[in-house]
């Protein structure tokens, strides 16, 4: 059976639609289905890529363990076999916490990933637990309008070294949970090639957010951020978003104008 005819979002007279969905999770992590499960609920709304990118490690509740990261690669190849007319990627969500970048990607598992992903997450911890938590919980509680220059600037700095340290495909839903200086963060993501994620899942980005991060030479890329199969290719309210925003449908890699 080959995959569906790729659905259309019109609005304003034009019709727009995705053609990867590169950020979804399965039961590796906390997502709620299996990588095929997720493979055949991309197919079903007509996409042509699909990409699996589950927590990082040091996630305490949600991440992938590192020694089942080699039968994801398995499966992954596997189900490329039993459906070629779908491109399936496996990637990682990787988890920015570290003011010299460093991610929790294991250099001898980068092999494994055709790319990587990296964001922030409450409940990420690694060679510094309690001062992991307690940022967290400081985060947690301050609402990004009322954060200082200071907690901004840690943040933000988190992000710049990730970045620069790291081969980073996409910075997801930056802005949720941590606040940041997005304009920064933006001319960094231009910098070192990364593309901005604009989530569906996590709409922490304002139109007014988006048209200012877009002042930089940025790329922007849709994501479901996917927990359960039938948020595969969510990707309407990403579009109403990118239009609000006034910047060019072109500089989102995978939303297409019909």
């Amino acid at each position: 059976m080959t995959a569906a005819a790729a659905p259309t979002y019109k609005r304003d007279g034009r019709a727009y639609y995705l053609t990867a969905d590169i950020h979804t999770h399965t039961v590796y992590s906390h997502g709620k289905g299996s990588i095929e499960d997720n493979v055949r609920a991309a197919r079903a709304v007509g996409l042509r890529k699909i990409g699996i990118a589950d927590h990082g490690p040091a996630h305490v509740g949600f991440g992938v363990k590192r020694k089942r990261l080699p039968a994801m690669r398995r499966e992954v190849d596997r189900l490329q076999q039993k459906y070629p007319d779908t491109d399936i990627l496996l990637g990682i969500e990787a988890n920015i916490m570290y003011s010299d970048g460093a991610l929790d990607i294991h250099p001898d598992d980068l092999h494994l990933f055709d790319y990587v992903l990296a964001g922030y997450h409450y409940g990420a911890v690694g060679r510094a637990p309690l001062p992991s938590v307690s940022r967290g919980v400081v985060n947690f509680l301050t609402p990004r309008r009322m954060a200082s220059r200071g907690l901004i600037a840690r943040n933000t700095g988190d992000i710049v070294s990730a970045l620069r340290r790291n081969d980073v495909y996409a910075l997801t839903h930056p802005g949720d949970k941590f606040p940041v200086d997005l304009i920064e963060v933006a001319a960094v993501c231009a910098e070192t090639d990364t593309l901005v994620e604009l989530n569906t899942s996590h709409r922490s980005l304002s139109k007014k957010d988006v048209a200012d991060m877009a002042v930089a030479d940025v790329a922007f890329i849709i994501s479901s951020d996917a927990h359960s199969p039938g948020r595969v290719g969510d990707f309407r309210s990403a579009v109403d978003l990118v239009l609000d925003s006034g910047i060019d449908v072109a500089r989102v890699v995978n939303l297409k104008e019909v």
